[in-house]
């Protein structure tokens, strides 16, 4: 069982560093802990999921440009997600609008390696069948 994840959760990534958040805009008006709920629709880099403070990935190309910069020295630099697919897995249970409701245990690929996981979905008390 997973809980629901809402606005405002905590996301972390394998290939940052630091923590980042999710944005849900309320189209839906479906709210769990008075928040908006997410659901796996919810991945748009900038809109969705604001950038990590730091990114380690190499295909990264703001990473390529700063370890160039530096002569080949490996410089984490600045995030800019990039997640074109939805959270899986969704809730088997749980729709929001007709769209799986994005529970805890559901990641997101970033198109430069890492994956995006929910760490903290704030609504600790709303759990999904």
């Amino acid at each position: 069982m997973s809980s629901q994840t809402v606005m405002t959760a905590s996301l972390m990534c394998t290939m940052g560093i630091g923590v980042s958040s999710l944005t849900v805009v309320p189209i839906h008006r479906v709210r769990a802990q008075g928040q908006p709920a997410a659901t796996i629709a919810d991945h748009v880099p900038l809109v969705n999921i604001a950038p990590f403070p730091l990114c380690n990935s190499i295909a990264n190309p703001i990473v390529v440009a700063a370890t160039a910069a530096k002569l080949g020295v490996f410089t984490p630099a600045a995030c800019l997600p990039n997640t074109p697919v939805p959270w899986t897995p969704g809730s088997p249970t749980v729709l929001i609008g007709g769209v799986p409701a994005l529970g805890s245990g559901s990641t997101c690929q970033c198109l430069y390696g890492g994956v995006v996981s929910v760490v903290q979905p704030v609504a600790v008390t709303v759990n999904e069948p």
